[in-house]
């Protein structure tokens, strides 16, 4: 059921004119329909997004596609750097505006910006613009002998052409700068659309790439709209290349069928039902604090958390009572304040999702040790912990992206790996052991990109990120990010 305030927001979809335009071809666009955007602290209107059309859509493809095959973008590395430098500042000099914008459209907590929601992701630009000044477009191969003559051989590589980037609400900054700075690091052109329950977030970037930047029309178009014809678009547009996609595993499915008819480049940062395994030497209380506080992030919103936690069965009851007792200490409430560790959930559809799941889980025999309860205002939930449950269950195996943590015991290392690898998923995952030597002949059997050793943490700009499995295609940040967005084409002249 929709809280009033959510239910007025209804009503006033379409009604105000947007506080923010779409970025196409180097022009700031006004829409004749605009959608309200939700504090999912409080339900209240914060602002009005553009609601893009298809016709809107098509001329930013078209715009991006000029701008690759008409200006000399993807050639002119020294443009390419310095408008990345230029960007890099404009988002250093607005970082607080952009601060409390996302702290009341995603629903952040002070202190969550102040890493992977904003103060992080702003570095990934200036990455890439590092980066890019020393990274070598063209390697040598050795030189053959053939038909009795020398030939020099070599690879360029060059910028894919023309880039769809499709975000997902969560972690909006990070998404959309992991996928445009590389991007155009590369010489490639992009359109990019904000996820609807985040646009306002989004479309400030395009006002910034617009206003502060030298970035020549076409090369970044930015869109919000609440039409699913609008992603359609992206995914099927003969003059797009490559699409670059952060979402669910079923939305991500669609995308490659649709893509496939013209052998579009895919890249996918798919869903995730990551695993934490506590084996049996290691200090359950530590390991207990890291799972409680991990799966609150961003109230549990996060494609790589780890909501699975494998305990020894020896163990279960006492490690479930500790990871119950670091829960009662996650602070929750106004993600403004900065004592506040949890915010909401995005939406009442995400929290009434995320609610039906635990029911479920209780139903199938899971036991409820805490949580299981919205919170009003807003889209709170209690941070939950559902314990003795079966690997092969709904909420095992299912994302649930809230504040849910699934505890299931395991008997050896061998039915640990069993289990953490018991999924369609393959995207990160952790273990804590006494030994390191230990945990990481653990770690090297799971099938997923990214795994944490005793609370070791990979994220940065220049760490690889991407999924195993149905967790997705291709890798996000550091050089393979990069390489994401090139061609390699190969050459051959004879030496005379």
């Amino acid at each position: 059921m929709q809280s009033q305030g959510q239910a007025s927001t209804d009503a006033d979809a379409g009604t105000s004119p947007a506080d923010r335009k779409l970025l196409i071809d180097g022009q700031l666009v006004a829409t004749e329909a605009s959608f309200p955007s939700v504090n999912p602290a409080t339900t209240a209107v914060i602002g009005h997004a553009p609601d893009a059309t298809v016709a809107d859509a098509n001329a930013a493809v078209a715009a991006a596609r000029r701008a690759f095959d008409s200006s000399d973008w993807s050639t002119n590395v020294e443009l390419r750097v310095r408008c990345l430098e230029q960007l890099h500042r404009a988002l250093d000099e607005h970082r607080e505006e952009l601060r409390e914008l996302t702290i009341a459209e995603v629903g952040a907590t002070r202190m969550l910006t102040h890493g992977n929601q904003l103060d992080i992701p702003i570095g990934i630009v200036a990455y890439y613009a590092d980066l890019l000044k020393n990274y070598s477009l063209t390697e040598e191969l050795p030189e053959i002998e053939s038909r009795g003559q020398r030939h020099r051989r070599w690879i360029d590589k060059e910028p894919a052409g023309v880039v769809a980037a499709i975000v997902a609400y969560n972690y909006p900054h990070q998404l959309a700068l992991a996928k445009i700075a590389p991007a155009l690091a590369a010489g490639c052109t992009v359109v990019l659309k904000g996820a609807p329950d985040t646009p306002l977030v989004t479309q400030a970037l395009g006002e910034l790439i617009a206003e502060h930047t030298d970035i020549p029309a076409g090369v970044v178009n930015v869109l919000s709209s609440t039409q699913v014809a609008v992603g359609e678009v992206l995914s099927t547009h003969p003059d797009v290349d490559v699409i670059t996609f952060t979402g669910s595993t079923v939305v991500g499915r669609r995308i490659m069928a649709a893509a496939s008819d013209s052998l579009k480049r895919v890249f996918l940062e798919l869903g995730g039902k990551s695993a934490m395994i506590l084996l049996d030497d290691t200090d359950f209380a530590t390991g207990a604090m890291f799972a409680a506080f991990s799966i609150c992030t961003h109230a549990g919103q996060g494609c790589a958390l780890t909501s699975r936690l494998l305990v020894p069965r020896a163990h279960h009851d006492e490690i479930v009572e500790q990871v119950a007792a670091n829960m009662a200490r996650v602070s929750f409430g106004d993600p403004g304040d900065p004592k506040t560790y949890m915010g909401p959930l995005i939406s009442e559809r995400q929290r009434e999702k995320v609610d039906g799941m635990v029911q479920r889980a209780v139903a199938a025999g899971a036991t409820l040790v805490t949580g299981g309860e919205k919170v009003d205002p807003g889209f709170f939930y209690r941070p939950t912990l559902l314990a003795n449950v079966a690997p092969d269950s709904e909420i095992a195996q299912e994302e649930v992206f809230g504040p849910v943590l699934a505890v299931i015991p395991f008997d050896d290392d061998d039915d640990a790996v069993r289990i953490a690898n018991n999924s369609i998923y393959g995207l990160s995952g952790g273990v804590f052991s006494a030994t390191e030597e230990r945990a990481l002949a653990v770690a090297r059997r799971i099938r997923t990109g990214t795994m944490s050793i005793n609370g070791g943490n990979y994220f940065a700009a220049d760490a690889p990120f991407g999924g195993y499995k149905q967790s997705g295609i291709g890798r996000e940040s550091g050089v393979a990010g990069l390489e994401e967005f090139l061609e390699h084409k190969t050459y051959a002249a004879v030496i005379s």
